[in-house]
């Protein structure tokens, strides 16, 4: 039996019989034994909903946030050994800050390093302090936009589905806190000399160019924009939005960041169009404080509203060995 109750939020979303996303409240702070025993039913939960929102788990920091991702029994994904181009900072060896990007910028719905060769299953946020206004983070289920594309913009999807898209990105010698991008390259590829970024890239099958200030600019093979998710749904599985939309700093611009595999240039319309059916679907994930959400990296998108105020956002990524 599950130690939680449901409860329905204002904008919840129904497709077939899941609500989306699920939402559970605990009657009481809920133990670790309890969330380990009854984690096999949580993720069939999962499966269904895409997503599900935890309250009142009695989860107040980020050891304790470990504590109860751990719990799942999912191995870790660490942050430093990503790809990831986001400046983000270790709380825990599991646990670690959010996008740190300044709280006016928009970080564009994605899945989590699918601009990436190597991105997890699992997305874990724990929100230590909502933020007095905005802050939401924005859901959007693949499959169902997916399904949307199809019908209104189907060459687009056949040339997604045939090409898929590759992804250049322009890294800084040290971290740069004010880009949402600002990773730096020893950071992201986890080295600590051209040398050996040389191999790492060599690899992954990267191209790449230095550029003065010590700057590296990568573009990644050819990568799926469609893949099936573990539950057999496909879905739009990529960072298309984010990178046209949300990758402009003083050394990217988004829409020459993201090109087809065959790297011929999107058509603005069609990603503009995409755009808009894509945040037709969202629905607004409203943090309350001590509130832990757990989303399926391959079922659903995610992004970060602007906010205003203290907002305190932790993230844990894990892998599915039965499905990586």
């Amino acid at each position: 039996m599950l130690k939680f109750q449901s409860q329905t939020l204002s904008g919840q979303q129904n497709y077939g019989n899941a609500v989306f996303p699920l939402v559970l409240v605990a009657d009481d702070p809920v133990s670790i034994e309890d969330v380990s025993a009854q984690s096999a039913l949580l993720v069939e939960h999962l499966a269904t909903h895409g997503a599900i929102l935890f309250r009142n788990c009695g989860v107040a920091d980020a050891q304790a946030f470990d504590d109860f991702v751990a719990s799942f029994g999912f191995p870790n994904f660490p942050y430093d050994e990503s790809l990831s181009n986001a400046v983000r900072h270790n709380r825990t060896p599991r646990v670690f800050t959010a996008n740190e990007a300044p709280q006016d910028v928009e970080i564009f719905l994605h899945h989590e390093m699918a601009q990436t060769p190597c991105f997890p299953n699992h997305l874990f946020f724990f929100c230590g302090q909502a933020a007095a206004q905005g802050g939401a983070t924005p859901l959007c289920r693949s499959d169902v936009l997916l399904r949307q594309l199809t019908e209104q913009l189907p060459d687009f999807v056949a040339r997604c589905r045939e090409y898929g898209a590759r992804y250049s990105l322009t890294m800084p010698a040290e971290a740069d806190a004010s880009s949402g991008q600002g990773r730096s390259w020893r950071q992201t590829l986890n080295v600590d000399s051209r040398e050996a970024a040389e191999t790492r890239l060599a690899a992954l099958q990267y191209d790449w160019q230095w550029l003065g200030n010590d700057a590296l600019r990568t573009t990644t093979p050819a990568l799926p924009l469609i893949r099936h998710a573990p539950s057999g749904n496909e879905v739009f599985f990529n960072q298309l939005i984010a990178a046209f939309c949300g990758w402009q700093d003083q050394r990217d611009e988004g829409t020459r960041s993201v090109t087809y595999g065959n790297s011929e240039a999107f058509d603005d319309a069609d990603v503009q169009m995409a755009v808009e059916i894509a945040y037709d679907l969202v629905f607004d994930l409203p943090w309350e404080s001590g509130d832990v959400a757990w989303i399926d990296n391959y079922q659903v998108m995610h992004g970060r509203r602007p906010f205003s105020g203290q907002r305190s956002v932790l993230a844990s990524l894990c892998l599915d060995l039965a499905i990586a």
